[in-house]
């Protein structure tokens, strides 16, 4: 991938001269190279990749860097958006290799909460085996104990502030760390989680603080002011005790060494300082930090055990301990107990270090604890926790924040020194190279069965067959004087029915049964303090099956066991079996609002919680991260609630606050969110387009709350707002104001309008408020007339509404228009669009008039103003210096140089002194781009121009017709420039996109909504590079059939009551995708529907009163209905009457669209074969369809001062720096982790970025520990078949090559090659990559036939998109000669290394290095050939007799194929001399000399890209990230 960077990100000065001498040094020491890296394909003095050379030759699915051209920070697009860049980065390490269980205890504070940095004098954390403790060596660059480091690196353009803009609707994610089940942690070496998580939190309610996660914050707040002080982690200050309170198991660290595989963690060291010994410099705001190393053994003992050490860290809390022992293999079982020291018990929230008596080798004991109700439900909870943690059927249901992840199927256990290959000699063991049938080249089979491999032992160890709450439940009032608290009803593995009474003692048999009450303990009554003791005495079974499930469970990657922060759901299952479960079923059958009997208070207050986060200080690092993590954290758990509220709404379980009225009318309060359904119910949105506008408002209102959130002004506040699509049913779930209920909502809005412009309010707080937001969100202010024809001044459109809250915060909402008009989809009488408009066909009637531009197109738009702005004061200030001859300028480049620079310094603000003519001329130039201020380059949209119902005092004004002009330019650049430059990316292979998502994605990058996809089809088919576009052709018409499928299944869905569901959606798939001519719809059975009852009563669900219409819908029927809604919604005729003719007039894929139309509409099918093509029996049926799941969109909360790092480290990768850049980029990824917890898709970014970079720099083994936690986490967080994970798998398949680890690389190849297939099909530009990757890997294990089918299908797929003479088919050709050459077949390896020859001479010329390296190469095959021939002639002539010189058949070695896997994957090594080197340091100490008087950061940028203009020669090679793949040209 490229490494994506700002390019002109300036470094210190001292900065190269360094990186040169360690380059030097390590030439003489280890003659291993050094790096440069760029972001295109080229040497730093060459222009840019040519357009058929496929950047990094990785492909990444979007555009590669992150700045445009003047370094400002584009923003993010999604979460996915940073993963799919081909960045990359590192994070959680579970310390155990090949089955043996490690504790593992880091030395900090935040060792389990939060990440920590690489930092000499840490602790990294230690790992027990077997009692013995050691340190385990940190293998990281380290730094020096005291440093300081900017709290904001933010590169000097990268004013990322209101561009961090996200739209991705967030199915990806899932709940936050800390909701992962803790019994899963400790014994596999995963650091425990520090406290345990908030009781909200589905995975585990054992928190011994039983709030939300706000109390639990302001719980730690007041412990901190009680101790006065403030504490700095080391190297980044991290928030420290604060920053538990989310409750993150946060587990951390870089482990993965090759050495014996075992992994590590490096942990933060949480330093106390006063206040005073910080200094803070408002400047630039640096903080130092002192790193304290300090950490003591303890040993523990515990009843029934060995007593063992554990290595403890004075800042960590008794709580941690806790949860250490509650996680490792042998004290799982233990939830109630005490910590004691000397007889005194500790308190759970006491620090170690203020624990008096407590040292190095103190001892500490278990006590067990006497139970009450709450202690026996968490165990039972705990226990059952531990007896699932090997289920995946949560992950198939989608619950919890538990995901699927297949990766160790592939690898078999961990990657490290045990993967690796065994070498007998230099002979390879054989190994089973031979792909599945459906793999190979050609295959035209798609199985569905493959896509979640079913390990052998489907059913995992069962150790009970049922473990229940008794019917005898609770205990009658004598039985609880007795101490009994609940009873409980197992049936063993050996079908023993036991009844057992869990008391304040323990738990002990009871003489009960099913039918007869008998409370008495049994003889004997096996009283144990845990449930699993007493198991173990009763059942064998139990006891073995417990104890190696155990094991098994500590052996899994913590990566595969920790919680999503937002829910992922599967669009397969295999059948599941449904196992009794005493725990779910009291979840779902109590009103579980998260977990009532856990927390003081019950209910969460969301509002409050969500608001109080944001108030969180933020003046510098430590207080950012707290917050951004409790922002984070709030809003995740939100979400979680959100969408089980909008769920049970839709199934008929929650009562209306208005039941009296009208359905669709009603509105929902559950668990203190406020429930609205998305139709118009009261002709609010009647000139709008009624329900289709009331459909779209809610998502326009998410996109403004995401606006507003990311501009973060003090003092106004937004509300929690989620958007649920379920069942055909779009739900939006909010915060609930507080007051708002009781009051009116004309006595309630100060600001904004409630009827869409009649009646208009203003209020001076919230103009001041929301001036503060407008230059960010580029908003004019603007006056309105109100009903009285007075002019209201607004700084937002009329129908945002402020309300004061009766907690006095401001809050603002209806946020839906926060962005202008998109004129090309909203005819205005009167008004006509630009020419570049009107020649596509706009504008065009829309079905409904809230169509706005996306803000990533308002930025964008803006970015291209001021570059044309930038160029007409250069140019006309140039022409003036020319006359006055003061000054010669010499270029004016269209980024503008010094002079441009010059011309324009004063641009932001024209002061007084600068000369009156250059004034008039910026003035003159302000104007022409449309600036609303004279004085400053200003660009603003009026929201309100063209909305129906706003009027303006005068219409005619020059002002407004400005306005106006403006919108419609920006309409024309969406349509002049987005569009086409979107469309340039994919013929440049810079985007890449691999389904609809990441279509969508790039196009929502750009600023193109999705209504524009007929046009960017349409653009192009008629485009010259049309056969290098095919793959998006066939995505753009694949996803206008199945986004119109959706808008009609959406209605189908409401005509249906629950008893029909499956029915009607295998029906409806039917329809859609089978060739089976007529399904028939069965019904519900009659005797379960009694017709006679259900006319007489009133229907209750929301769709219409016949609820069998669905039922007669035919296959031709559905796509007319699909053909017209092309036709309507997108404007695209697609003239199909059955899925047979549209797959076959445009090539499409039956499994992709099954894929796609589930994945957008929510539905889960049965993992079986799906046979489409049958025309005698439909393809699915009522039992192929498992569930019907939410589909989510809501705010993802950033990590701002974590992105700063990550971009400032990818400027040092980008300039060359590796070292630097690597330690950055290990910042940003404690930073991530102290934000979002050990699971997210951002750190899954870093994690990439870190395992490219630990190759380049040769530590493979820590390259393929950092990708694996990359593959793991990618799976977990965006899905087993998202296309980047399918990329993450590739990444991995060359990191375990390079450890010798072939099977394992040809395995994961395979695997990504499949889900390829699966989700586009073969004939996509990245299978070329694959293929050819495949090839070489086959090659290197000399499967020679094999290598050449998938060597030539990378030929013919390169041959396509890149044109057939690019250079890319030229390595193509070399890589099928050197194949044939091994088969000794010449003939056939001269042709293909001429066809190569060719092309670098026509596209290189002769002197080039590729050229001449195919020239040598050519002659070499030519010499094979000919003594191979003279052999052949010589066996003819004289038979048996012949004297036969013997022929050299070389099988390539592996470091050959190693490096053509480094070309063809975008890592090129370029020569340079000892001689150059030296060269190059004169060189930049002479420049530094010239520009020590100059600090213009433009002239530092210029002065390092040519610094780092490498050489040619031949005599010490250094390695370099090239992106571009064949284009090693200097």
């Amino acid at each position: 991938m490229c490494l994506a960077a700002p390019k002109h990100a300036s470094s210190t000065s001292d900065d190269l001269p360094s990186a040169l001498e360690e380059i030097t040094k390590r030439v003489k020491d280890h003659g291993c190279q050094p790096q440069v890296c760029h972001a295109c394909g080229k040497s730093d003095d060459s222009d840019c990749c040519a357009d058929d050379s496929l950047c990094c030759g990785e492909t990444p699915l979007k555009i590669a860097d992150i700045t445009d051209v003047r370094g400002k920070s584009i923003g993010w697009e999604s979460p996915s958006e940073l993963v799919s860049r081909g960045q990359e980065g590192d994070f959680v390490q579970s310390a155990q290799r090949g089955g043996e269980g490690f504790n593992f205890k880091t030395a900090a504070t935040e060792s389990h909460s939060d990440a920590g940095s690489v930092t000499e004098g840490h602790h990294c954390g230690r790992l027990t085996r077997g009692g013995a403790t050691g340190p385990v060596p940190c293998p990281l660059p380290q730094r020096p104990p005291e440093l300081s480091i900017p709290a904001d690196p933010r590169p000097e353009c990268a004013q990322a502030e209101g561009k961090q803009v996200d739209s991705a609707p967030g199915r990806n994610a899932s709940r936050c760390g800390g909701q992962g089940k803790p019994a899963d942690g400790n014994a596999a070496g995963t650091p425990p989680a520090s406290p345990p998580p908030p009781p909200s939190s589905p995975g585990h309610p054992a928190a011994p603080e039983g709030d939300g996660a706000l109390n639990r914050i302001s719980q730690r707040e007041s412990l901190r002011k009680r101790r006065k002080r403030k504490r700095l982690p080391h190297s980044v200050s991290v928030g420290c005790e604060e920053a538990h309170s989310s409750g993150m198991p946060l587990v951390n660290g870089d482990g993965g060494h090759g050495d014996g595989g075992h992994d590590h963690s490096e942990v933060e060291n949480c330093k106390e300082k006063d206040d005073d010994e910080t200094r803070v410099d408002d400047g630039n705001e640096q903080e130092v930090i002192v790193i304290q190393d300090t950490g003591f053994t303890v040993k523990m003992q515990i009843p029934g055990i060995e007593p063992f050490d554990l290595q403890v860290s004075p800042q960590e809390m008794v709580q941690e301990i806790h949860q250490v022992l509650m996680d490792r293999e042998d004290t799982c079982h233990r939830t109630c107990f005490s910590l004691q020291l000397d007889g005194n018990v500790l308190d759970n929230f006491s620090e170690l270090k203020s624990i008096e008596g407590l040292q190095e080798g103190s001892s500490l004991k278990v006590v067990e604890e006497p139970y009450t109700v709450r202690e026996a439900r968490i165990h039972v909870r705990h226990i059952r926790d531990l007896l699932k943690s090997l289920d995946p059927s949560d992950s198939y249901n989608g619950v919890d924040c538990n995901s699927l992840s297949f990766l160790s199927m592939f690898t078999e256990g961990d990657l490290g020194e045990t993967g690796k290959r065994k070498r007998k000699g230099l002979e390879l063991e054989q190994i089973d190279c031979t792909p599945p049938e459906h793999i190979l080249p050609g295959s035209k089979d798609r199985p569905l069965l493959f896509l979640q491999p079913q390990t052998k032992d489907v059913k995992p160890l069962q150790c009970l067959k049922v473990l229940t709450m008794s019917g005898w439940n609770p205990p009658p009032g004598n039985r609880k004087m007795h101490g009994d608290l609940m009873y409980l009803y197992v049936v063993t593995m050996e079908d023993r029915h036991v009844s057992i009474t869990a008391s304040t003692r323990g738990f002990y048999v009871n003489q009960s049964t099913a039918y007869s009450f008998n409370p008495k303990p049994a003889n004997p009554s096996f009283l144990s303090h845990s449930l699993v003791e007493l198991l173990s005495q009763i059942s064998p079974i139990f006891k073995k099956n417990f104890a190696a499930l155990q094991k098994k469970r500590v052996q899994r990657h913590p990566f595969e066991r920790i919680a999503t922060p937002f829910q992922v759901y599967s669009w397969t299952a295999p059948t599941v079996e449904h196992a009794m479960d005493c725990v779910r079923a009291e979840d779902a059958y109590t009103s579980r609002l998260g977990y009532e009997e856990h927390i003081p208070g019950q209910t969460r207050d969301w509002n409050e919680e969500l608001q109080t986060t944001r108030e969180l200080p933020r003046k510098n690092l430590p207080e950012r991260l707290l917050r951004e993590r409790a922002i984070f954290k709030v809003h995740s758990d939100f979400a979680a609630a959100a969408t089980r509220g909008a769920m049970a709404v839709i199934d008929g379980n929650v009562m209306a606050i208005n039941p009296g009225e009208e359905t669709k009318m009603q509105m929902f309060i559950w668990n203190n969110i406020f429930f609205s359904l998305g139709f118009d119910v009261r002709d609010h949105y009647k000139d709008f387009g009624g329900d289709n506008a009331a459909y779209v408002a809610p998502t326009n209102d998410l996109n403004g709350v995401r606006a507003y959130n990311a501009v973060d002004v003090e003092g106004l506040y937004t509300l929690g707002t989620v958007v649920v699509d379920y069942r055909g049913y779009r739900v939006t779930a909010q915060s609930i104001i507080p007051g708002i209920l009781e009051r009116e909502q004309e006595q309630s809005v100060i600001y904004g309008s409630i009827d869409f412009g009649k009646t208009v309010v203003s209020h001076p707080k919230y103009l001041e408020l929301l001036e503060k937001t407008a230059r960010s969100l580029k908003i004019q202010t603007h006056n309105v007339l109100n009903d009285k024809n007075e002019e209201v001044e607004l700084c937002s459109s009329v129908e945002c509404k402020g309300i004061i809250g009766n907690d006095s915060r401001h809050y603002i909402l209806d946020l839906l228009r926060t962005f202008p008009p998109d004129l090309n989809f909203l005819p205005v009488e009167g008004e006509e669009l630009p020419e570049e408009c009107s020649k596509m066909g706009f504008p065009k009637e829309h079905r409904h008039r809230l169509s706005c531009l996306r803000q990533e197109l308002i930025e964008a738009f803006v970015e291209h103003r001021y570059l044309v702005f930038m160029k007409l004061a250069a140019l006309q200030l140039m022409q003036q210096k020319a006359n006055k001859q003061e000054k010669d300028c010499a270029a004016v480049t269209e980024n503008g140089s010094s002079c441009l620079t010059e011309a324009v310094e004063n641009s932001k603000t024209v002061s007084e002194d600068v000369d009156p003519k250059s004034k008039e001329v910026i003035l003159n130039a302000y104007k022409a781009v449309g600036s609303v201020s004279n004085t400053s380059f200003d660009i603003r949209f009026n929201p309100d121009i063209f909305s129906p119902g706003v009027r303006f005092h005068d219409s005619n004004s020059e002002e407004l017709h400005k306005q106006k002009q403006l919108l419609k330019d920006a309409a024309a650049f969406l349509i002049s420039c987005q569009i086409p430059s979107l469309i340039k990316d994919c013929v440049d292979h810079t985007v890449l996109p691999m389904d609809g998502a990441t279509l969508a994605e790039a196009m929502h990058q750009r600023g193109i909504n999705i209504r524009y996809l007929a046009k960017i089809v349409e653009m192009v088919s008629k485009s010259l590079a049309q056969q290098q576009l095919d793959h998006i052709y066939k995505l753009g018409v694949t996803e206008i059939i199945t986004r119109s499928a959706k808008h009609i299944f959406k209605i189908y869905l409401q005509g249906v009551e629950l008893s029909g569901l499956s029915v009607a959606i295998s029906h409806f798939l039917n329809c859609f995708l089978s060739s089976f001519p007529n399904p028939i719809a069965h019904l519900p059975t009659d005797e379960l529907v009694s017709k006679k009852k259900r006319n007489k009563r009133k229907p209750r669900h929301l769709g219409n009163a016949d609820n069998t219409a669905w039922a007669s819908t035919t296959p031709v029927e559905l796509w007319k209905s699909i053909s017209n809604e092309t036709r309507n919604y997108f404007s695209f005729s697609i003239d199909c009457e059955s899925v047979d003719q549209a797959v076959e007039k445009y090539g499409l894929q039956k499994m992709s669209l099954l894929r796609e139309i589930c994945v957008k509409s929510g539905i889960q099918i049965l993992l079986k074969e799906y046979n489409f093509d049958s025309r005698h029996r439909p393809t699915f049926t009522e039992e192929d369809i498992l569930n019907i799941f939410p589909v989510v969109k809501h705010v993802n909360p950033k990590a701002s001062d974590a992105f700063h790092f990550f971009q400032s480290g990818q400027a040092k990768v980008q300039q060359g720096f590796l070292k630097e850049g690597c330690e950055l980029i290990n910042e940003a990824l404690n930073l991530f982790n102290n934000v979002y917890g050990a699971m997210h898709v951002e750190i899954c970014a870093c994690l990439r970025l870190l395992a490219r970079l630990n190759y380049i720099m040769g530590d493979y083994n820590e390259a393929l520990s950092n990708q694996q936690k990359a593959v793991l986490m990618s799976e977990r967080a965006l899905g087993v078949d998202h296309p980047n994970t399918i990329q993450e798998y590739m990444h991995l398949a060359l990191y375990c090559f390079a450890n010798g680890q072939l099977s394992t690389a040809l395995k994961l190849l395979y695997r990504s090659r499949y889900l390829l297939l699966l989700v586009y099909g073969e004939d996509h530009p990245e299978m070329a990559l694959l293929d050819s990757n495949i090839g070489l890997v086959l090659h290197g294990v000399m499967e020679y036939d094999l290598a050449l089918r998938f060597l030539e299908n990378a030929l013919a797929i390169n041959g396509k998109y890149h044109g057939a003479k690019s250079l890319k088919v030229a390595l193509s050709h070399h890589l099928v000669a050197r194949v044939y050459e091994s088969k000794a077949e010449f003939r056939s390896a001269l042709q293909h290394e001429k066809d190569g020859y060719t092309i670098y001479k026509n596209q290189l010329g002769d002197n080039h290095e590729k050229t001449k390296e195919s020239s040598e190469y050519l002659k070499y095959l030519t010499q094979q050939a000919v003594a191979l021939q003279r052999t052949m002639n010589e066996i003819y002539k004289n038979g048996s007799n012949a004297s036969i010189l013997p022929l050299k058949f070389t099988a390539p070695t592996m470091a050959s194929v190693l490096e053509q896997l480094n070309v063809i994957n975008g890592i090129l090594f370029i020569p340079l001399s000892q001689k150059d080197l030296e060269n190059l340091k004169a060189e930049v100490e002479r420049r530094q000399q010239l520009q020590g008087a100059v600090k213009s950061a433009e002239q530092e940028e210029s002065t390092e890209e040519k610094v780092m203009e490498p050489r040619h020669t031949k005599e010490k090679s250094q390695p370099t990230v090239e992106p571009s793949t064949e284009q090693a040209s200097a």
